[in-house]
């Protein structure tokens, strides 16, 4: 059986949801990034991010000082971007280079949280 796609190779919009006939449900892991928006660090870190195929939450501190005190008792740091993969803070544009050059992003990126 063929799964039903739109013929763009979209899923059909009968069946949104869930893996197409045959497929592994893959895990997506809950990526956050604090951010401001004057922040080249944030965007390279997103464009990084995008390279690898994540999908990531933004919380931006410069709009929302609760949630710059949430990313500080979180973090002690107040430098952004500061990322977090399901839950595991992996720190700022450079320790997530870091990570990848070491090996360590692609396992957190195919855990699910």
């Amino acid at each position: 059986m063929t799964p039903r796609t739109d013929g763009t190779g979209r899923r059909c919009k009968m069946f949104p949801a869930g893996p197409m006939y045959g497929e592994k449900e893959s895990p997506v892991p809950d990526v956050v990034m604090y951010t401001t928006a004057m922040c080249p660090y944030c965007v390279a870190a997103k464009n990084f991010l995008k390279s690898r195929g994540a999908q990531w939450t933004e919380v931006r501190i410069d709009t929302d000082a609760a949630q710059r005190a949430a990313m500080w008792e979180k973090t002690r740091r107040s430098s952004v971007p500061q990322i977090f993969i399901n839950g595991k803070h992996v720190g700022g544009y450079d320790d997530l280079v870091a990570l990848d050059r070491g090996g360590g992003l692609k396992p957190l990126l195919e855990a699910s949280p």
